[in-house]
């Protein structure tokens, strides 16, 4: 009896952490209702006070830049849904539309960047808004880098599915921001390697092993990350003069 149980034990395991198992099929589902989760909790604390009920009207690209974000969460359930329920051929034909969304939204978010930090600065008064904008500056940066290498290594499916969730996980910064706490001790980039970790974790429960994209991902977005709080943190002279000569 006691062997059939541990046969039985050893059974239900394999079906949830092997390949094919409920981890392998669900978990960028699963990551994906998450990241919108993480969207909808983050965003909700301020998107009424600064976008639907703002004491002042802030520029008009602020909606277009809300959309576009927007569009790409919901992009991303979508095509997880799909290969979830093995729609491949949907999968790919939507995937052309998700290319054009990625490539929108680079230069999108960067000129939201610098006419919401013109807006803060001349309209509302807000301080420290030359240094803060490295930060938005490096999501687009990194998102961008992602994403290109994710269209380029598309065919490539083990690699193409890990680097469409680390660029999804790039843009989580601005909804980790909204929590006070995170945002004033400067802990949203490591909110957002916690949840790209959570790949890594995934690898080793499916795979036994970590795959190398992550080996070589997280550990660069680390130090970059760092150095990039450090320029906000700091307000280095170099970047500060960058940040004055674009909103003035």
């Amino acid at each position: 009896m006691a062997s059939i149980s541990q046969t039985t034990a050893v059974r239900v395991a394999n079906g949830v952490t092997s390949r094919g198992g409920l981890v392998d099929k669900y978990f960028y589902f699963a990551m994906s209702l998450l990241a919108t989760a993480i969207v909808v909790a983050g965003f909700s604390k301020t998107v009424n006070v600064k976008l639907f009920h703002p004491a002042v009207t802030p520029p008009m690209i602020l909606w277009f830049h809300g959309a576009a974000f927007s569009a790409w969460v919901l992009f991303f359930v979508l095509q997880s849904a799909l290969v979830r329920t093995r729609n491949v051929k949907l999968h790919r034909s939507l995937g052309w539309f998700g290319a054009g969304l990625g490539a929108v939204m680079v230069p999108l978010g960067l000129t939201t960047a610098i006419v919401m930090g013109r807006f803060d600065i001349h309209v509302l008064h807000v301080p420290g808004v030359e240094p803060f904008l490295v930060i938005p500056f490096f999501d687009m940066v990194a998102f961008g880098t992602f994403f290109t290498m994710a269209i380029l290594l598309r065919r490539k499916k083990e690699l193409h599915r890990r680097l469409i969730f680390i660029t999804t996980c790039c843009i989580l910064d601005a909804a980790f921001g909204r929590y006070e706490y995170l945002f004033v001790n400067a802990l949203t980039f490591w909110c957002i390697d916690g949840v790209i970790a959570l790949g890594a974790v995934r690898d080793l429960i499916v795979d036994r092993r970590v795959h190398s994209l992550y080996l070589i991902a997280l550990p660069t977005l680390v130090v970059v990350q760092y150095c990039v709080n450090y320029t906000w943190l700091h307000a280095s002279p170099w970047w500060v003069a960058i940040a004055h000569s674009l909103v003035g």
